[in-house]
C-alpha cells in the first residue's frame, strides 16, 4: 500500500492512493498513519481489503498539501557514510561499523514543502536517502534478516545538511543536522510488502534541472537489515520511528571548489523508485 497524510501543516489526515493512482480518504477507517496504526497488523489488513474493493472515498487531490507520511515520529536515527561511493567523494574512510546520528522529529516536513536556509548558512547541502518506518518495538535482535520483519515500509526522505555547522563549529552532528525543515519526507509511505528488495532502488536527485546524485541501495555499506539489527543492539526502535539510512555520491560536500551549496531560489527535486517524488524550493529563514 502506499500511504500518506494530506491537508494543511498539523491538521493532516489519513489517506491512500490506489493502484490506479486515486487519491483515497482513510479518515473513516484510523485516525492516523502512525506507529498505532503500523504496528497493527489487523487494522492494515482491513485498510487492504477495503482498498481492493475500492470501497474508500474519493479525494480530489488538486490543490491538496501532501503533508509526511507518518504521524507522531519518536525518533529519527541517521546512518553517516552508508554509501562506498560517497565515503570515497568525501576522502573518508570506509566505516567499520555504522556511524550513528540523531534528527529531531520537528524537522520533518512535507515532501514538496519549502526548504529554509539558516540564517549564516553558506554551506547548506542535499542529501536524498532511503527511509526505513518501524513496524515493531524491536530490541536486540539477532540478525539482519529477521530484522527486515521490524520493517513497516520505507519512504523517501531528504536529510538537509549545513556542512559548516555540522563539520566546522565543534561538537557533534547535530547542529548541521538539525535546523529548521532539514527533513522533508514522503510523499508515501510505501508498505515493506510492494518492496521486495530494499537494496535494489534507484535514488537521484536534481538540483535546478541538474542532475547531482544518481544512485542505488545496492552500494550501501550497511544494508537495510543489518541497520535495524545494529540500531536494535544500542537502543528501542519502536513502531513509527523513522531510520534516514544514508545517502549516495554527488552531495556539494564531494564537488570541487568552488562547492555548489544550496541559495535561496534553488530547486531540489529528488526521487525512489517505487516511492515517489519530492520537489523543494529553498528560502531564506
Amino acid at each position: 500500500m502506499k500511504l500518506l497524510r494530506v491537508g494543511t501543516v498539523g491538521a493532516e489526515r489519513p489517506a491512500l492512493l490506489d493502484e490506479d493512482g486515486v487519491l483515497r480518504d482513510l479518515s473513516g477507517m484510523v485516525p492516523d498513519i502512525d506507529g498505532v496504526l503500523l504496528s497493527d497488523e489487523d487494522a492494515l489488513d482491513r485498510v487492504r481489503a477495503v482498498a481492493a474493493a475500492e470501497a474508500l472515498p474519493v479525494l480530489e487531490s488538486a490543490g491538496l498539501r501532501i503533508g509526511p507520511p507518518v504521524g507522531r515520529i519518536g525518533k529519527i536515527v541517521c546512518i553517516g557514510l552508508n554509501y562506498h561511493d560517497h565515503a570515497t567523494e568525501t576522502g573518508a574512510a570506509i566505516p567499520e561499523e555504522p556511524i550513528v546520528f540523531m534528527k529531531a522529529p520537528d524537522t520533518v516536513v512535507g515532501p514538496d514543502d519549502a526548504v529554509l536556509v539558516p540564517r549564516g548558512s553558506v554551506k547548506t547541502d542535499w542529501e536524498v536517502e532511503l527511509a526505513i518506518v518501524i513496524g515493531r518495538t524491536a530490541r536486540y535482535l539477532e540478525s539482519a534478516e529477521a530484522a527486515l520483519g521490524y520493517v513497516a515500509g520505507y519512504a523517501v526522505a531528504h536529510d538537509v545538511s549545513e556542512r559548516e555547522f555540522q563539520i566546522e563549529r565543534g561538537g557533534q552532528w547535530d547542529k548541521g543536522k538539525n535546523c529548521e525543515t532539514f527533513n522533508p519526507l514522503g510523499p508515501w509511505l510505501v508498505t515493506a510488502d510492494e518492496v521486495p528488495d530494499p537494496q535494489d532502488l534507484r535514488l537521484r536527485l536534481s538540483v535546478n534541472g541538474e542532475i547531482k546524485q544518481d544512485g542505488t541501495t545496492a552500494d550501501q555499506i550497511f544494508p537495510v537489515g543489518e541497520v535495524v539489527r545494529y540500531l536494535s543492539q544500542f537502543m528501542t526502535l519502536y513502531p513509527g520511528d523513522v531510520i534516514n539510512t544514508g545517502t549516495p555520491a554527488g552531495v556539494a560536500l564531494g564537488h570541487p571548489e568552488p562547492k555548489p551549496y544550496l541559495r535561496a531560489g534553488d530547486v531540489v527535486e529528488l526521487e525512489i523508485d517505487g516511492l515517489g517524488r519530492q520537489r523543494q524550493e529553498l528560502k531564506d529563514a
